[in-house]
């Protein structure tokens, strides 16, 4: 499905009388803009005005290139909800496969679209991510930080997860959650802290008594000196755990020991797990590790390319629609392969060259 047909599903909120651009045109020439490196209103006019041949050839710009007032004006009184349902109505056409694959769930909050003046809070969007594909499934919208276990059952029922794994920091750790993911059809691993006091010293208990069914040790160095050795043990006995039958599919329990040296200095840590899958201790320490790709290929890609922790759209809805145009944007970024070029890079390319920056929003 083509973006403009995904632009075409969202309601206009402007009257008839008062329209001199087409709202397809202003998503359209915003999602350019951003590609390319635009960060503000001011910016995506510019960019369309030196763009503007190119344009007039790709949409119809009856009435030519938006003022950014305009840009600005739509974009706030854009219906956030039914621009969100657009989006995962075109995520959906990606076909993204998610048998046997990692599907990290966590929130971000875009602290930049904070409003104390008007009592407003920062938006909090809670996303699922598919690492070996580094495509977003989905993406909901909460209040706060605090609303994210309820996000997290809403954003599962609206995207397909089937056959694949769900890790989910200790926010989701709730038993709700987990028959939730059992139900959709996937497994998962879910991170224990003392949020589950009982379950997190249950744990805790057997590795320091029971002897570890599989353990996997590995050991990383860098270029700067700094020595990384983690240690994956798994015990899949799990009898003696007393609420056991009301983690749904509950099969192992992890714990994963990380010690880093850095200048002579040694720092170790202790985290725990469960997980519906029965699997060595090396697959765990893998997919373990990959539940992250959600903070460096989706969070910090977004605060430190993008610059959205930055960004001060608060007006009306302009924060929660310029999100989802970023990871639009992001998203076709990602798509693209170009010679091994970083997202900062291919911007770049999609600035200077219009037939690859057509083929991003083509395909």
């Amino acid at each position: 499905m083509k973006l403009q047909e995904i632009f075409a599903q969202i309601p206009d909120p402007r009257i008839n009388r008062r329209k001199l651009h087409l709202l397809d045109d202003i998503l359209l020439l915003t999602l350019l803009g951003v590609i390319c490196g635009a960060e503000s209103y001011e910016a995506i006019e510019l960019f369309g005005k030196s763009k503007l041949d190119f344009l007039q050839k790709i949409m119809p710009l009856p009435n030519g290139i938006p003022s950014h007032d305009t840009l600005e004006r739509v974009l706030k009184r854009i219906d956030s909800e039914a621009f969100e349902t657009a989006f995962l109505s075109w995520i959906k056409t990606l076909e993204i496969t998610t048998e046997g694959k990692i599907i990290s769930i966590d929130g971000k909050t875009v602290r930049g679209s904070q409003d104390d003046k008007n009592g407003n809070y920062a938006i909090h969007l809670v996303s699922a991510w598919c690492t070996s594909n580094s495509l977003m499934l989905g993406q909901i919208k909460t209040a706060s930080k605090c609303n994210e276990i309820k996000a997290v059952q809403q954003l599962l029922d609206l995207i397909d997860v089937e056959g694949g794994i769900i890790t989910i920091d200790a926010m989701g750790c709730q038993k709700d959650i987990a028959a939730k993911i059992k139900s959709r059809g996937a497994d998962y691993i879910l991170a224990v802290k003392q949020n589950q006091e009982t379950l997190y010293n249950e744990i805790g208990g057997a590795f320091a008594h029971k002897k570890a069914d599989d353990i996997f040790i590995s050991k990383y160095e860098n270029d700067h000196g700094r020595i990384e050795q983690r240690t994956c043990s798994v015990i899949t006995r799990l009898s003696w755990i007393k609420e056991k039958d009301k983690w749904i599919g509950l099969s192992s329990i992890i714990k994963l020991e990380a010690s880093r040296e850095v200048d002579g200095r040694t720092s170790t840590e202790t985290r725990y797990y469960i997980s519906s899958v029965e699997q060595d201790a090396k697959k765990f320490n893998d997919n373990i590790r990959q539940h992250w790709g959600i903070e460096n290929s989706l969070h910090w890609t977004l605060d430190v390319q993008f610059r959205e922790d930055e960004s001060r759209k608060r007006k009306g809805q302009s924060a929660e629609n310029f999100a989802i145009v970023r990871r639009i944007a992001l998203m076709l970024l990602k798509k693209k392969q170009l010679r091994r070029l970083g997202i900062n890079n291919k911007r770049l390319v999609a600035g200077w060259d219009n037939d690859f920056l057509l083929s991003l929003v083509l395909n």
